[in-house]
Parts: C-alpha cells; structure tokens; sequence
C-alpha cells in the first residue's frame, strides 16, 4: 500500500479512536492492532503474538519504575505544608523587586517543579497559596493567574520530569542527561517570565503594589525553604554526581520525603494512603499509556511507516529551520487536543526518524519536544494547567486562556533561542558526562 494512505489510514484511526471519547491506552492499542490487520494484511493471530511480545518487554522496562516514585514524592509534598512555607521563604526575596511576590509563582513553580516532575501538580501546589494572597493584597488578576499558568508547565521541563523520563524510554537516550540538559532551559524561562514581570509593573505598578506585611526575615526565609532545598539537593545531586540512576533517585527522594514528614509530625496513614491512591491512579495512567505506545511504535516500524515518511521528507529537501517550523506548528496543534504524555508517545515512532535524518541531535530535540508540550498545557480546550487553575480560581476558562497568552508567547521566544543557540541545552549535560 502507498506510503501516504498508509499515513492518512493511521491518522484517521487515531482522530476516530480519540473522537468516540476512547481512553488513550485503550486508543492506542486499537490503532496498532488494527494498523497491522487493516494496513498491514497482517493475520490477526500473528499481529497478536507481535504486540504481546513488545507488551512484555515494554511493560518490564527498569525506567518505568521512576514515574510512580517521582510521583508518589510530588503527592506527599501536595498533602504537607511545604507549600505554604515555600511561598513565606520566597516572599522577603521577592519583595523587594519591581513585581513582588507575584514572582513567587514563577521561582515557586520552578523550585516545585525540581521535586514533582509533574505539570499539573507544580501549579495546583503552588496555586493553592499564590492565587489566594495575591487576590488579597490586591496584585492583578491576569497576571496573577497568567504568570502561575506559565510557571506550572515547568514541571515538564525542570527535572525530574515525567515526560522527559517518557520521551528517554521512547527515544532510548540516557535519562540522565535529559535531566541535565532541561535545567538551563528551564531557568532561561523562568527567567523571561521574571522579566516580564518587571517590565509590566514597572510600566504599570498599580499591577503590584508593595506589600508590607511581609513576617519572615532573610534568616527566617532559609529556614522556610530548606526542605525544599534538601530534596533538590538530594535528588538531582544524586543523579548528577553520578551516584544514583534517575530509578534510583527517585528511591531516595520518597525515602528522604517520608522521613522529613516524620521528623515534622506531618505523616499520617490517611495522608500516606491517599497519596498512595494518587500515585496508583495517576502512575497507572501514565505507565500504561506508555506501554500502549510501544506498540504502536513496532506497528509502525512493521508497515515502514516512519522509514518511507522521512525519506519522504527528506526529499523535499528542507532547511533544518523549515523542518523544525513544521514540527513546531505540527506539536501546538496537538496540544490543542492531546496531555503531553500522549503526544509524546504518539507522535515519537514518526516524528524521531525525520528529526535524526535531519541531522538534529536527539537529546536535544528531547529538550525542544518537552517545550512544545508545555505550550499545550496553556492552550485551549484541553489545557490542563487551564483547567487546574479554573478549578483554584473560579474564573471562567476564557479569561484563564487570555491571562496566559503573553507566557505562551515568551515559551515560543524561548523555543526560538533553544533551536538558534542548542548550546542552550546541550551545554551542562556535556560539561558533566564529557
């Protein structure tokens, strides 16, 4: 069968399979087994026997272990109090700058973010706090609750991020190095934001007017951010020095995480089962989606799909810009419609091929994909952060959609920078594996 009926015949299973309100796991595994029957003029005997070995081998993966741990420790830290200390740690350093503690949405997120490795749960943890006391001491609404939009999909991109543990497992490339080459595109946007921020009140300071009610010294404020600090420390200090693999970490940062609690007399059984139930829920999701995924990928392997599409693109002979542009609009127009975790795993057995073709390096593109994502998390309809900050809001989704556009605008820019400079991202994971 023709390459491109091929393409248009997967395409279609999927929009029909995502249209009839299909779980994703479950959409995935008909679009495969349906792919290699339908296209493939597969028996369905023989297609079954494939994909149950690929079942295996995929849902054995040693990787996989770190999604449900990273997980579990974003959960626990959900249900304490180091969210509200996180915010009064911030708030006498961020005071002082033109914007106040409006940028403790913006350092907040990125610090949670360096604990959770989840979207989501990085701005429902911090909105909780930020959205309340900035309605109260008067902060503007848009960019309260635009700037919190923004921040939270840092924790896609901040390791230890969930999507990035995904999109290693998928593409085969050292998870660890994904995790270091996120950190400094991570602080470049959360340092736009920042600028941002500044640029706007001080252009309009009725936007951020001073508190002055701030209750915690400099002193004080290490105090309130130390546990934070530690769990980063231990986390990504494990992983970087080379002493723990990113599985292994994980391990270590639920370990540290349950004994901080203790220590704080914050763990109950009824917080420790409830997140518990959190974790099994969200990292069965999460897991399965991706098993799903592994075996679309080798049906797509099978038809040749990924093979004939990038010879195809690489005949038409584009500029490594105009190949990027095109990837670029091709994953927002996703994210319109799909969670990152699914575009990810849905789109990688195509996309990969052609962006190794194209000469780009795949830790890279790892980094720029997870970009990609995020901008998805801020968009319409089915912008997750959108929905979490409606949820701690109240406001209608419109106005949600409208107060982060000038966040989804500096990702973009920030994108941009990425694909100009990779040095960006390839930097610190070259500086510290050689």
């Amino acid at each position: 069968m023709d390459t491109v009926m091929v393409a248009v015949g997967v395409i279609s299973l999927i929009l029909l399979v995502l249209g009839l309100g299909t779980w994703v796991f479950a959409g995935l595994v008909i679009v495969a087994l349906g792919s290699l029957v339908w296209l493939g003029d597969f028996s369905l005997d023989r297609a079954g026997l494939i994909l149950s070995r690929i079942l295996f081998r995929a849902g054995s993966s040693w990787e996989l272990s770190a999604i449900p741990l990273f997980i579990f420790m974003g959960e626990l830290i959900f249900r304490s109090n180091i969210s509200e200390r996180l915010f009064r740690g911030l708030e006498p350093w961020t005071n002082r700058v033109p914007g106040g503690i409006l940028h403790t949405n913006v350092v907040g997120c990125a610090l949670f973010a360096a604990v959770s490795g989840s979207s989501a749960a990085t701005t429902a943890t911090i909105g909780k706090i930020t959205t309340t006391e900035l309605a109260r001491r008067g902060y503007d609404r848009n960019l309260s609750i635009g700037s919190l939009a923004g921040a939270g999909s840092l924790g896609l991109l901040i390791p230890p991020s969930i999507v990035m543990i995904v999109y290693g497992v998928q593409a085969e490339v050292s998870i660890s190095q994904l995790f270091m080459a996120g950190v400094l595109p991570g602080i470049l946007i959360a340092l736009l934001y920042s600028g941002y921020i500044v640029a706007i009140t001080l252009k309009q300071p009725h936007k951020a007017p001073r508190s002055v009610d701030v209750t915690a010294t400099f002193l004080q404020s290490l105090w309130l951010l130390s546990p934070v600090l530690l769990l980063i420390a231990l986390v990504m200090g494990s992983i970087y020095s080379g002493v723990a693999t990113p599985s292994e970490a994980a391990a270590v940062g639920v370990a540290a995480t349950l004994v901080l609690l203790g220590c704080e007399r914050q763990l109950s059984w009824n917080m420790f089962r409830e997140a518990l139930a959190g974790t099994v829920l969200s990292a069965t999701m999460v897991c399965s989606i991706l098993v799903a995924a592994a075996l679309l990928s080798t049906a797509m392997g099978y038809l040749h799909l990924p093979r004939e599409l990038a010879s195809y693109i690489a005949s038409l002979e584009l500029s490594p810009a105009m190949l990027l542009l095109a990837l670029a609009l091709f994953y927002i127009v996703l994210g319109l419609f799909l969670d990152g975790i699914s575009i990810t795993v849905m789109s990688l057995p195509i996309t990969l091929p052609i962006v190794i073709l194209g000469g780009f390096d795949p830790l890279w593109f790892g980094v720029f994909l997870v970009i990609m994502v995020e901008l998805g998390q801020i968009t319409p309809p089915v912008g997750f952060n959108l929905f979490v900050l409606q949820g701690l809001t109240g406001e209608r989704i419109g106005r949600v959609a409208y107060s982060a556009i000038p966040f989804f605008l500096l990702m973009c820019v920030a994108a941009l920078l990425v694909s100009i400079f990779p040095e960006i991202a390839l930097w610190l994971p070259h500086k510290l594996t050689g």
